[in-house]
């Protein structure tokens, strides 16, 4: 029997596992949380007593359903499911997984990443300090452990993930003091039509959300530094779109910018990368049904940003490619029903993007003394002045600068390091280059790498 390895259990990797044990198959599925369900559905731990319509709204019926599905094939024994796992790299048709017994290497025949997306985030003067967080973190808190990481918290970015976490956090009865968006309304009204034609109740939702916040949403804010004293963050100043100074009072802040695709593992998978203009990142290169290279599929929003929905969709896509692939029957029915339904979530998505573009112009300007990379201390004026050192190439100007060799590994200082380096040199963001991954995956201690897990 093909071995078939599938890396992330949220929407697209659950779905991909339900279609190949249906098949017959028994995939392995590896994740870092305890329960599948990835960061739209995530569960709470045993015990936990808010409802699945409390956690997850609207999606609450799918999202249990998926559970309920994953589940029972892992209970059957008809998918193998090693939680609290991550895969660090991969060596001649073998992961190497870190898991909590210690490292074990999991040969398989057939690749399926359905890796996620993480926020992506643009620095701003302050933001190195105790109590800010990413809008992500703050939602896996409120999901995870019902807990709100304030008393009184600005959110602030761009993107539906923004209004999202805005009101999960008001439902639960958590202080919000302001919700202030870098996107201008112009800008998001021209992105919103084309969203409405796209998905017009997916968009009705998420103008409903946004009304409800109120006065507490401000459009076209320019965020302008991040006060902080001994107990954390003490006010955010920004101003509005008619460029009034504000200072809001506050105890936490949330930031966060849409998504960045989760592209480490594909990249260490040999996976190639095009620059997207319009998701202003570097995204990999498959086939419409996922396929990335020999025996090697993507699924999700580590392919393409197109949400839940889109991700369970990517997800029997490219388990069906890699079924059809080892010579087993497939419906071409299904499949193409599949193929439009995806069409129709990347138009949604365009609109998306095109109304909560990223904050190019205020990483660019940001002053020399704003820290870029948190976890190696590096500022805006130390990257500038490597640029004309290492001239405007990303990996070089990591190398000699040491933006993007902390324990993010560039996930959250990258995007914006290549809008500098570009900025400085006077050339486009892609031909700044994109940062290379490097083995291991994730921070894995010495320790942990040399025990191996004990055989099964």
């Amino acid at each position: 029997m093909s071995r078939v390895l599938i890396v992330g259990a949220g929407p697209a990797g659950m779905r991909a596992a339900d279609i190949l044990a249906e098949a017959g198959l028994v995939p392995t599925v590896v994740d870092e949380g305890e329960k599948a369900g990835g960061q739209i559905y995530r569960r709470p731990p045993d015990g936990f007593t808010r409802s699945p319509k409390a956690l997850y709204g609207s999606e609450a019926v799918k999202a249990v359903r998926l559970h309920r599905i994953f589940d029972e094939w892992a209970r059957q024994r008809r998918v193998t499911y090693h939680s609290r796992s991550s895969v660090l790299g991969f060596s001649e048709g073998e992961a190497m997984v870190l898991g909590p017994e210690g490292q074990i290497a999991i040969p398989y025949d057939r690749l399926i990443l359905a890796t996620g997306a993480y926020d992506r985030l643009a620095p701003l003067p302050g933001w190195e300090q105790a109590g800010i967080y990413s809008l992500g973190a703050a939602q896996i808190a409120l999901k995870a452990q019902g807990v709100a990481l304030g008393r009184r918290i600005v959110l602030a970015g761009s993107g539906p993930l923004l209004t999202l976490v805005a009101h999960q956090l008001r439902a639960a009865g958590a202080g919000v003091a302001a919700v202030l968006d870098t996107a201008p309304l112009s800008m998001q009204l021209r992105g919103g039509s084309r969203m409405l034609a796209a998905r017009p109740f997916v968009t009705a939702r998420g103008a409903f959300m946004r009304v409800g916040l109120g006065r507490l949403y401000h459009a076209g804010a320019r965020l302008e530094r991040i006060e902080s004293g001994q107990d954390g963050p003490s006010a955010i100043h920004w101003r509005d779109a008619r460029n009034r100074l504000h200072a809001t009072a506050c105890d936490t802040v949330a930031l966060g910018w849409h998504l960045q695709a989760e592209t480490v593992l594909a990249d260490l998978a040999g996976v190639t990368f095009d620059w997207s203009d319009t998701w202003a990142q570097w995204l990999p290169r498959a086939d419409a049904e996922g396929r990335a290279g020999d025996r090697l599929y993507l699924a999700g929003d580590g392919l393409r940003i197109l949400g839940a929905d889109g991700a369970e969709t990517a997800g029997r896509l490219a388990a069906r490619a890699c079924l059809a692939d080892l010579g087993h029957p497939v419906s071409g029915r299904d499949q193409y029903r599949d193929l439009r339904r995806l069409t129709r979530m990347r138009r949604f998505a365009q609109g998306v993007a095109h109304a909560f573009p990223w904050p190019a112009a205020m990483v660019r300007g940001m002053p020399d003394e704003t820290v870029i990379c948190r976890c190696e201390g590096i500022r805006a004026g130390e990257l500038r002045s490597t640029v004309l050192l290492a001239g405007a190439e990303a990996n070089r100007v990591k190398s000699l600068g040491r933006v993007g060799m902390g324990r993010c590994q560039g996930r959250y200082c990258g995007r914006a390091g290549t809008e500098l380096i570009a900025a400085e040199a006077g050339v486009e963001v892609a031909n700044a280059g994109r940062l290379r991954s490097q083995p291991p995956a994730r921070p894995a201690p010495i320790a942990a790498l040399c025990r191996l897990a004990p055989e099964e």
